[in-house]
């Protein structure tokens, strides 16, 4: 009995030095996310407020999914959608802080930092978001993206929500006068602000996520937006009346924290641009299907009273808007807007 218990000591001392061995060649990395310590992981928080059904939000999704798995689970994009992490109003602040890393505001929100980025709220700046994506790649694009970095911002892409209609609940808007004294919502941008100054409307500049809630009190009577978001955040149920417009275009720059972003590697960088300029082009397509899808939908719930206006009346109006572009020249000179696509081809 003892001789057998002193073979199997002598093998298990036998076995132990191989079993070291065997432990001393696991790789680094383990493919499982969960496995990552804190320090072996690259945690990057996104900050968003529009909802996980809109081009943006599928985008943000898509992204954080192709990060993962292209860098086998070591880089997590933590996605917060409709305002849950901060507030429309906040998520700029929060960035500059650097208590998130990566947001995509509207373009227009940036405007009190850059206010040259107000030529994208141009009434009628762009014929086509294929001009929209010309202009943000061209020279005066790329200087405008290189004004945020003077703020401790990148902006690495492009994403499309679109173009913008009206909607309101007191009258049907069949031309720029009939906006006459509608209270209408508007983001934080002075160009926009002097657009509806123009037709003797009183915009309004109300935080995204509190827009349904200021139609249903009455603190406004109408709003501007794409039609993702028009439907997003069900504000047509609220509206008597929708116009097909197409007056303006609304979009986003992905945005991080300059610091944070320099502080990264070559090589996480080369990979994050990489998939984003993958992912800018599958979201131009989807803005573009999902607007006509959600256009069509409405169409056919009969629920709001639709007036589009034709090529004609689109020229009328933007004609009228003449003079917020002579404000845009007073306060920022006319470079960006004689760079605009429409401007450039003219002969």
């Amino acid at each position: 009995m003892r001789d057998s218990i002193k073979v199997i000591l002598f093998c298990f001392l036998l076995v132990i030095p191989f079993l070291t061995l065997a432990c001393s060649q696991i790789k680094d990395y383990p493919t499982d996310l969960e496995q990552l310590s804190e320090d072996e992981r690259l945690v990057i928080r996104f900050s968003h407020v529009v909802g996980e059904d809109t081009p943006k939000g599928m985008a943000a999704r898509k992204f954080a999914e192709l990060i993962k798995e292209r860098s086998n689970g070591r880089i997590e994009i933590q996605v917060f959608s409709n305002g849950t992490l901060y507030k429309d109003v906040e998520e700029l602040d929060a960035l500059l802080r650097g208590d998130i890393q990566l947001i995509a505001p509207a373009i227009s929100k940036l405007t009190d930092l850059v206010p040259e980025l107000s030529v994208y709220d141009l009434p009628y700046a762009f014929n086509s978001l294929e001009e929209v994506h010309e202009f943000t790649e061209s020279e005066a694009g790329n200087r405008l993206k290189d004004l945020l970095k003077m703020h401790n911002l990148i902006a690495l892409s492009l994403w499309d929500s679109g173009f913008k209609q009206i909607s309101n609940d007191i009258r049907p808007i069949e031309h720029y006068q009939d906006l006459k004294g509608i209270r209408m919502r508007i983001m934080q941008s002075d160009i926009l602000a002097q657009q509806y100054y123009i037709v003797d409307a009183f915009p309004r500049k109300i935080d995204f996520n509190t827009v349904f809630q200021s139609l249903k009190k009455g603190d406004i009577e109408g709003q501007e937006n794409t039609l993702t978001n028009i439907t997003s955040k069900n504000f047509y149920s609220l509206q008597k009346y929708l116009t097909i417009s197409n007056h303006g275009y609304l979009g986003y720059f992905l945005l991080f924290n300059l610091d944070f972003w320099e502080s990264l590697s070559d090589e996480d960088r080369e990979l994050i641009t990489e998939t984003l300029h993958e992912v800018q082009e599958w979201q131009w397509q989807l803005a573009e299907d999902l607007n006509d899808r959600r256009l069509q939908e409405i169409e056919e719930c009969q629920c709001i009273q639709i007036y589009y206006l034709s090529e004609e009346e689109k020229k009328e109006w933007e004609e009228h808007f003449t003079p917020v572009y002579h404000y845009y020249t007073q306060h920022y000179g006319d470079y960006y807007i004689q760079n605009l696509p429409k401007y450039k081809y003219v002969k």
